[in-house]
C-alpha cells in the first residue's frame, strides 16, 4: 500500500520472495571459532574516547547461510550520545556478512555494499547477488561485505504488524473517494504507527540514516580498513553521502548509484518520485503499445495510460479473484504490482502477462508482483522491510503532510506529475503524519568537503530515483562526479551497460573516476 520512498535495487523488488534467503544468524565474539579481524585502524581524525571500546572490538567470523560467506555480529551504541560499552545494555547488535577476496591480484580491502530501502537487507543482497554477481575482478580484489542496518531484519529489527495485519494494511483503499474511505486510510496509518511504537519502542528513536552511517564507520574500523570503499544503490546513496559528509577524511572509493537528493524535503521527494514512476510507465506504455499482446491496446502512451486508470477504477469498485481467498486483487495491490514491475524493463513482459490475466479476471500475477515488492513470503510472513522503511523515513525528515487537508491541497500537483499514480502516491505520503517519534533530521545539501572523488550514477528514466536527483547530489558533493546512463530501470551498475560497468570497475579497481559528465 505505501510505496513512498521505498528505494531499493531492482533485484530485491522483482525476485520472488524478496531475496528472503536463509541468511546467517548473528554471533558475537564468543561464538563459533573463526578468523578474527580488525583492531581500530588509523583514521584521519581521532575517535572519541567514549566510542573507543566499540572501535576496538574484534569480529569473530563463522561460515553461514550460503557457501563461501561468513557472518559475525558487531556491537554499536543504541544512542551515540550515551554509548555505554559494547557489553552493556546500551549496545545493539549489527549483523554483518562477508565473502573474502577470491584473488588473484592485490587485495584492496573491503567493499561495503547496500541495496537501499531503507529497510532492505544488506546481508540478503550480498549473499544473493553482490557477493556472487559483482564483476569477478572486483570480487577478486575486495572482501565483499554488507550489513543489515539498525532496525533491519537481523539487526535489532523494527516490528509493527503481524502477517494478517499487514495483509489488511496493504489492501486499504489508497485513493479515498469519500469521508468514510479517508477515515479508514487515516486509521490504517495510525494503527501501523501504534504497532511500531508498541513492538519497537526501544529502537524506534534510533534508526536514522545518520546513526546507520556512524555504524558504517564502526564497521570500516573493525574490518581493519583506513578508508571506506562502498557501493550504495538507491536509498543506499543517501546513506553513503551521509557517511561522506560525516567522515570526509575516511572516504575511499564511493559509488552512489540511483542517487537521492538529500536537499529536497519529503513533499518534494514524494512528488518527484511520483513523476519518476510516470516517466517509467510511459516507457512501458510505449513499448507495450508496440507489442501484439499488449492488454492495454494500441495507441499513444496517453491512451494506454487512460486504459490502465480505467482498469484501476474497476478494481476499486470490485476486486477480482487472485487465488488468495483473503486477498482479492483490488486497486491498491494492483497499483503496487504495476509499480514493482516498473523498476526493471526486463519485467515488462511479466507485467503485460499479469495485466492480461487480471483484465480477464485472474489477479494472481499482479498479486505476486505486489508480494515481491512488500517482501511477503508464501506462508504469509513479511520481512520487516515496510516497518523499517517507515521508521527510517519518518525519522530522517518531518512528514510531507500534516493531515488529510494538506493532501487535498497537494493532490493537483501529484496528479499532474502522474495521472496514473498521482492520487495514490499523494495519499501514501501521509504515513509519517501519525508517527510516534518526532523527526530528528531535515532536508539539507551534503557537501562532504575534502572527500576523495565520489562517483554519482543517474539513469535518465529511473522510476524510483529521478535523474535530477543524481544531478543534484553530484552538484552538492564537493568531489562528486556524475556518470549518466541513458536508459530505463532503477540503478545502472551491473544491469547490462558495458559502458557503465567499465567506468565503475575502473574506479573501484584503479581509483580513477569517470571523466566529468560522462554519458553512457
Amino acid at each position: 500500500m505505501d510505496t513512498r520512498s521505498l528505494l531499493r535495487t531492482t533485484g530485491i523488488v522483482i525476485a520472488a520472495g524478496g531475496l528472503l534467503l536463509s541468511g546467517c544468524t548473528s554471533g558475537g565474539s564468543e561464538a563459533a571459532s573463526g578468523s578474527a579481524s580488525g583492531a581500530a585502524s588509523a583514521s584521519p581524525s581521532p575517535v572519541p574516547a567514549a566510542l573507543r571500546p566499540y572501535y576496538e572490538q574484534k569480529l569473530t567470523w563463522r561460515e553461514c547461510g550460503v557457501a563461501g560467506f561468513q557472518c559475525s555480529t558487531m556491537k554499536a551504541p543504541l544512542d551515540y550520545a550515551d554509548p555505554g560499552t559494547p557489553d552493556s545494555a546500551k549496545a545493539i547488535d549489527i549483523a554483518v556478512s562477508r565473502r573474502v577476496a577470491t584473488g588473484p591480484g592485490k587485495r584492496l580491502g573491503s567493499l561495503v555494499v547496500n541495496p537501499g530501502g531503507p529497510g532492505g537487507s544488506g546481508i540478503g543482497y550480498l549473499q544473493a547477488y553482490a557477493g556472487i554477481g559483482y564483476p569477478a575482478a572486483v570480487r577478486a580484489q575486495y572482501d565483499m561485505v554488507s550489513f543489515d542496518p539498525r532496525g533491519v531484519e537481523r539487526s535489532s529489527p523494527v516490528e509493527c504488524l503481524s502477517g494478517p495485519e499487514m495483509d489488511r494494511f496493504t489492501q486499504v483503499d489508497q485513493t479515498p473517494d469519500d469521508t468514510a474511505e479517508r477515515a479508514r486510510l487515516v486509521t490504517a496509518f495510525k494503527e501501523f504507527a501504534a504497532g511500531c511504537q508498541k513492538k519497537a519502542q526501544r529502537v524506534l528513536p534510533h534508526v536514522s540514516t545518520v546513526e546507520a552511517a556512524r555504524d558504517m564507520d564502526l564497521l570500516r574500523s573493525v574490518l581493519g580498513d583506513e578508508k571506506l570503499n562502498y557501493v550504495g544503490a538507491s536509498y543506499g546513496t543517501f546513506l553513503g553521502a551521509t557517511y561522506a559528509d560525516l567522515f570526509p577524511g575516511r572516504v575511499g572509493r564511493l559509488v552512489l548509484d540511483g542517487a537521492m537528493d538529500p536537499s529536497r524535503p519529503a513533499l518534494e521527494l514524494n512528488r518527484d518520485q511520483t513523476a519518476g514512476f510516470e516517466t517509467a510507465f510511459r516507457s512501458f506504455a510505449k513499448d507495450c503499445a508496440s507489442q501484439p499482446d499488449c492488454p492495454l491496446g494500441q495507441g499513444d502512451p496517453d491512451a494506454v495510460a487512460e486504459r490502465l486508470k480505467e482498469f484501476f477504477a474497476k478494481l476499486d469498485a470490485q476486486p477480482i479473484p487472485s487465488g488468495d481467498s483473503v486477498r482479492p486483487l483490488g486497486e491498491s495491490l494492483a497499483t503496487t504490482g504495476v509499480i514493482a514491475a516498473l523498476y526493471d524493463e526486463s519485467a515488462w513482459p511479466q507485467l503485460r502477462t499479469s495485466l492480461t490475466d487480471a483484465m480477464n479476471g485472474d489477479g494472481a500475477g499482479l498479486l505476486a508482483l505486489a508480494d515481491s515488492y512488500y517482501e511477503r513470503a508464501p506462508d504469509g510472513k513479511y520481512a520487516n522491510l515496510m516497518a523499517a522503511n517507515a521508521a527510517v523515513n519518518c525519522l530522517d525528515q518531518p512528514p510531507a503532510f500534516s493531515g488529510p487537508e494538506a493532501v487535498d491541497a497537494a493532490l493537483p500537483s501529484f496528479q499532474k506529475a502522474s495521472p496514473v499514480f498521482g492520487a495514490g502516491l499523494a495519499w501514501a505520503s501521509l504515513n509519517c503524519a501519525y508517527w510516534p517519534v518526532k523527526a530528528t533530521g531535515s532536508a539539507k545539501p551534503l557537501a562532504a568537503k575534502g572527500a576523495a572523488p565520489i562517483v554519482v550514477v543517474g539513469t535518465t528514466r529511473d522510476p524510483a530515483t529521478p535523474y535530477k536527483w543524481a544531478q543534484g547530489l553530484a552538484a552538492q558533493l564537493d568531489s562528486g562526479t556524475l556518470l549518466t546512463y541513458d536508459g530505463d530501470g532503477h540503478t545502472a551498475y551491473g544491469r547490462g551497460s558495458d559502458c557503465v560497468d567499465t567506468a565503475i570497475n575502473r574506479y573501484l579497481l584503479q581509483g580513477t573516476p569517470p571523466p566529468k559528465n560522462k554519458r553512457c
